[in-house]
């Protein structure tokens, strides 16, 4: 099949401009595969996922998913990247998340509305984004790494605390306005939310990598070894799931 890699349990299907999961990937690589890359498509439905039960990792990054998004029961699933998708209801990728992947660890959902940024939209700040990362930890407490950074104790302690009060809500949209790109606004933050740690923002060159067209798969998998992931420090594999590459020119 054109495009398609495989080494060992790990399947890529990588820029092949598919609007949907090939009937015969699945029943080529579902049985055994383990990691699946579906990364730089045209996908805006998961039906046909169904056939790889066994998933630890699931990469669709750059394709063109919303928030009718629907994942079928991923047992195994410890990693997920939907970065640069069309998701823009936080609540309800998270609820279903939580459902479908009770395993999930990693998670990044960098370059869509529902995960604010201040260098994507000047309306966001770095308060947007820490009230996002307490929502989103309140909803998935067992996540080691959310958009390439380790959750820390002090944000733990704080989703379970303040998390509820981080709801975001999808304004409504006037019939005058109904161009406009939907937004995301939170409930005022209680006064103790002040404490959350302190971070400058995300990894600079993370963050610079928005604004390419197109930017490689975050997710990365070690094989064993140690490495070292720009804007980490030194983990093991198990550990070092998302690193970014060199934007692209």
């Amino acid at each position: 099949m054109a495009g398609l890699v495989v080494s060992g349990t790990q399947v890529s299907y990588i820029g092949q401009d598919c609007r949907e999961i090939p009937e015969h990937l699945g029943r080529d690589c579902g049985h055994f595969a383990k990691r699946l890359d579906l990364s730089f498509n045209l996908l805006r439905s998961l039906e046909g996922l169904s056939a790889f039960r066994s998933l630890e990792e699931l990469i669709l990054d750059n394709n063109q998913l919303g928030d009718d998004l629907v994942l079928p029961g991923l047992p195994s699933l410890h990693t997920l990247t939907l970065n640069k998708n069309r998701i823009t209801d936080l609540e309800y990728l998270l609820d279903h998340l939580a459902e479908v992947t009770p395993a999930l660890e990693y998670l990044s959902l960098l370059g869509n509305v529902a995960c604010p940024n201040e260098l994507v939209s000047l309306e966001k700040d770095e308060e947007d984004y820490k009230r996002y990362r307490c929502f989103v930890l309140y909803k998935l407490p067992n996540l080691k790494f959310l958009d390439a950074r380790k959750v820390t104790r002090q944000e733990r302690e704080e989703a379970l605390v303040r998390g509820a009060f981080m709801k975001v809500v999808k304004p409504k949209v006037s019939s005058e306005d109904t161009a406009s790109s939907p937004e995301h606004h939170y409930t005022p933050l209680p006064s103790a939310s002040r404490e959350l740690t302190s971070h400058r923002g995300l990894p600079a060159l993370l963050l610079l990598n928005l604004y390419s067209v197109s930017w490689g798969s975050v997710a990365m998998f070690t094989m064993g070894k140690t490495q070292k992931a720009t804007g980490l420090s030194e983990m093991t594999s198990s550990e070092a799931k998302f690193c970014i590459p060199s934007p692209i020119s």
